[in-house]
């Protein structure tokens, strides 16, 4: 069977190697145009070995079209005579001309388990909405948005500690497996996997550098679900106000709800006890957000009680949207 790999940065490399290393007959990979990689608009994106390197090492054609469904790419997927794609985070959507050149079709490795989380960055909302389980699913393609039939899924917890880009390299190895799998059960005869509820679909769209800023009317438990969502990209995000002063925007990398609760006004900097070494941020309904690690704008990540020290904190300094 000949499969064309379509994929781009760390999410589609276990995939990738776990066909090679299973002696699969990869004739070519697809995948974004070099630029792209450091792009700040694929910037989510996280790139460990490179895909293209990956693939020549193992001497694999490898195509990068900027526009996968125009006639150039179309033509080079024909001559290929792929029986199978295996997709995995590639970043281009596929054109139902394109869906219909391999002859068994094309499977996607979708981190969440759909319908849920249909969209570009589905491990990011599932981190930012608390969720408690996740997993990979592999489904059929079809010209609907990961809206194919399921053919395998896997199921994981999410740790309450764990940011978005270690649960996606997490899932990214899991979904190898499965893909891997489903690979051999289509090289034996056609699969029709489950059709997806449509009802219970959600949407999980790209981030955008806007979707970092912190809303501190929420509570602390969804305030560091937030944060770890926003890693490694685009970053959490706020403003600290002072009076008389020009606001400084800062990112917070590293927090956690604290136990105690507030009375405080949402984003209230609480006047720290001198033996803590952190930074303690009034959130929503009354809880508190302990923050352990910070980065003003232009400068290195610090410790928060650092900073607190080095920026001369005083009572009544807030935390505010940017």
């Amino acid at each position: 069977m000949r499969i064309v790999m379509m994929g781009t940065g760390i999410f589609s490399e276990p995939t990738f190697e776990a066909l090679l290393a299973g002696k699969k007959n990869v004739v070519a990979l697809f995948t974004q145009p070099d630029k792209a990689v450091g792009d700040e608009k694929a910037s989510t994106r996280q790139v460990g070995k490179g895909m293209k390197n990956i693939a020549l090492e193992h001497h694999i054609p490898v195509f990068q079209p900027h526009k996968i469904n125009q006639d150039e790419a179309i033509t080079a997927l024909r001559e290929l005579q792929p029986d199978l794609f295996v997709v995995a985070a590639y970043g281009q959507i596929l054109s139902p001309e394109v869906l219909s050149i391999p002859t068994r079709g094309g499977i996607n490795v979708h981190a969440s388990l759909l319908p849920k989380y249909r969209g570009a960055a589905p491990v990011q909302w599932t981190v930012a909405n608390c969720e408690k389980e996740t997993g990979v699913s592999i489904i059929k393609m079809s010209p609907t948005l990961d809206g194919g039939n399921i053919l395998a899924t896997i199921t994981t917890p999410v740790s309450p500690d764990e940011t978005a880009g270690e649960l996606e390299a997490r899932l990214s190895v899991l979904g190898a497996s499965l893909a891997l799998q489903v690979a051999d059960k289509l090289a034996a005869g056609p699969v029709l996997g489950v059709p997806q509820d449509v009802s219970l679909a959600t949407k999980a769209p790209k981030l955008r550098k806007e979707h970092g800023n912190i809303d501190w009317e929420k509570s602390a438990v969804q305030i560091s679900a937030h944060i770890r969502a926003m890693q490694p990209w685009p970053t959490a995000y706020t403003l600290w106000k002072r009076d008389g002063q020009p606001p400084i925007r800062i990112m917070i990398s590293k927090a956690a709800p604290a136990d105690s609760s507030t009375t405080l006004s949402p984003g209230t900097i609480i006047e720290p006890a001198k033996d803590l070494k952190i930074m303690q941020v009034a959130s929503g309904n009354g809880t508190i957000l302990n923050v352990f690690e910070v980065q003003p704008a232009g400068k290195r990540k610090m410790p928060a009680a650092d900073f607190l020290r080095g920026r001369h904190w005083v009572s009544g300094d807030s935390l505010a949207r940017a």
